[in-house]
Parts: structure tokens; C-alpha cells; sequence
């Protein structure tokens, strides 16, 4: 099987072209860096672009099984400033519609598009649990997804099966949002933020790249799935990783200190939702890591 991911150098990216490249598949990362300093593992091969228009990757497609759009703006990468929210809207958008496009004149076309999403989507709310036949939100979180999704739509009625996936934070013990996640409970200042009721899903690393091979393989997944684990509170957070730790849970952080030093962005840590993978699981995928209790513990 030959593999196209864009934004493939990034966290999901990178740890799903090892995956691929170990079980004998051909992956092809789409990256605006050059990497000149990554040694690729046999199997794995790095083409440059500029994430908004078609060039000379888009041949690869001709003899491509499965795309992967993971391209993106980091969303926690800084304020939302306007500037910063135009740059993480345009770079979701442009990447979308660059492969589109990419696919209307490919004449033998990838049969599956894998298009990555967040469980942002769907908004805010501490009473809710989310299914994929929720609608959007209203606030900057769901507007980005649903621009985001849009972008690779078209490619349905060309005949490809597209799979939107809406992942909770990734968890990982080297990159993503877990590292500083956990800084305040190694530092031992660690504790919940907020009230501590607002809802984070998640999924550990490894669940991410094995959901993502189970959905390009299985012909009945299409449409949004979400993926994510069994959800937990800020709070029940803050105990698991003081658990996995070996350390104290004793110092809340209030939540307009970090309104104050991060302005709309602190709603990432603030905010959240409960999101169900009850879709995902009805189709065959069963969960290494279900619980965070597991996931924390294994990877500290």
C-alpha cells in the first residue's frame, strides 16, 4: 500500500509513516520544511510543498492507495490574534483545496482520503456527550474544523471515500500538548485548572496511528468518526497524572490567570467536550490505552 501524508513531519504524521514503512508500505510525506537533517527509514520518502498549490507531488497520486491531510497551523501555537487565526484558517483551507484539486486531475485516483479534524468541532459544553450527529459549535474552534472538512469534500463525488476524523488531544510522550500538560506536576505545583469539571478528551499516540490504518482499511468506515478515549474531567486529569507522577495534587491554577496571560487561546485548557467514540468502536476498533489512568502511566 502507497501512503501520501501532508503535514506528514509532524507528530501523527511522522509516527504514521514509521508505522506504515515497518509493516512493508510505501509512505510519501508532504512537507513545506526540507528536513534535510531527517534520516528516512527505508519505505519512507520526503516531498516538498508549498501546501497551497498543485506541483510536480501531485504526480504520486497516479500510483497512491490513500491520502492523509494533516496539514495545518498549529491551533495552540500562539495568541489569537487576527493575524493568527487568518494564518491557522488559510493554512487548513489552501492545503485542502491544493489536494482537491490534486485529485480532479489525477486520472487514477487514491481510493481513500483520510482527512484529519478535532473534536473542537462541536463546541463547548460540561453536560453534553457529542456523537458525530452533532453539528458545529459556534465559537473559533468549530469554525475552523468546518472550514477545515469542507476543503476535501469535493473528493466524495469523485468517487473516493473520505473519512473525516476528529481526534481529542494526542497524547505522546515527546511532542504535542502532553509535555507541558504535565510540566506543572513534575515542577510539583500541579493541580487542576479551572473549576476542574471541564471535559478533555484525548487518545494516546499509538491508538491515533492504529485507528487511522483500522479506518483506511475498513471499506465501511466513511463520514466523520471520532476518535478519542474514555474522556476525563480537568480534575481526574490532574489526579492521573499525579498518580503516574508520584507526585502531589494540590495547587489549583485559577481560571482568569490564564485568560489573562492567554486570551481566547486559555479556552483550549478551559473549555472542553465529551465526545463518544461509539461510532468507531461499533465498527471493529478497540482501544489500547481506554483509560487515562493506563495511557499516563505508560507513557511517563
Amino acid at each position: 500500500m502507497k501512503v501520501m501524508i501532508s503535514g506528514g513531519t509532524g507528530m501523527i504524521g511522522w509516527a504514521l509513516a514509521q508505522d506504515l514503512a515497518r509493516d512493508g508500505h510505501e509512505a510519501i510525506l508532504l512537507s513545506r520544511g526540507t528536513h534535510t537533517a531527517i534520516a528516512l527509514p527505508g519505505g519512507i520518502r520526503l516531498l516538498k510543498w508549498d501546501a497551497v498549490s498543485v506541483a510536480e507531488w501531485a504526480g504520486e497520486l497516479e500510483t497512491t492507495d490513500v491520502v492523509v491531510n494533516l496539514a495545518g497551523e498549529n491551533i495552540s501555537a500562539g495568541r489569537w490574534t487576527k493575524k493568527q487565526k487568518d494564518k491557522i484558517i488559510a493554512s487548513r483551507v489552501n492545503a485542502g483545496q491544493a489536494l482537491t484539486s490534486a485529485f480532479e486531475q489525477a486520472k487514477h485516483k487514491p481510493a481513500v482520503l483520510i482527512q484529519a479534524s478535532g473534536v473542537g468541532a462541536y463546541g463547548i459544553s460540561e453536560d453534553k456527550t457529542f456523537s458525530e450527529s452533532d453539528g458545529y459549535g459556534s465559537d473559533f474552534q468549530s469554525g475552523v474544523t468546518r472550514v477545515w472538512e469542507a476543503s476535501t469534500q469535493p473528493v466524495e463525488s469523485m468517487g473516493v471515500r473520505r473519512v473525516v476524523i476528529r481526534s481529542g488531544v494526542v497524547f505522546d510522550n515527546e511532542k504535542g500538548a502532553l509535555g507541558l500538560m504535565l510540566l506543572p506536576f513534575r515542577l510539583f505545583v500541579g493541580g487542576k485548572i479551572g473549576t476542574g469539571r471541564q471535559w478533555l478528551s484525548w487518545i494516546h499516540l499509538d491508538d491515533e496511528i492504529k485507528a487511522i490504518r483500522f479506518l483506511m482499511e475498513n471499506e465501511r468506515a466513511q463520514g466523520i468518526v471520532n476518535l478519542a478515549a474514555e474522556p476525563a474531567t480537568n480534575g481526574q486529569f490532574a489526579a492521573s497524572a499525579g498518580k503516574a507522577l508520584h507526585r502531589p495534587v494540590w495547587f489549583p491554577l485559577p481560571g482568569f490567570v490564564l485568560r489573562l496571560v492567554l486570551g481566547e487561546l486559555s479556552t483550549l485548557i478551559l473549555d472542553g467536550q465529551n465526545v463518544s467514540s461509539k461510532k468507531l468502536q461499533e465498527l471493529g476498533y478497540r482501544f489500547i490505552y481506554p483509560k487515562i489512568d493506563d495511557a499516563l502511566i505508560a507513557i511517563v
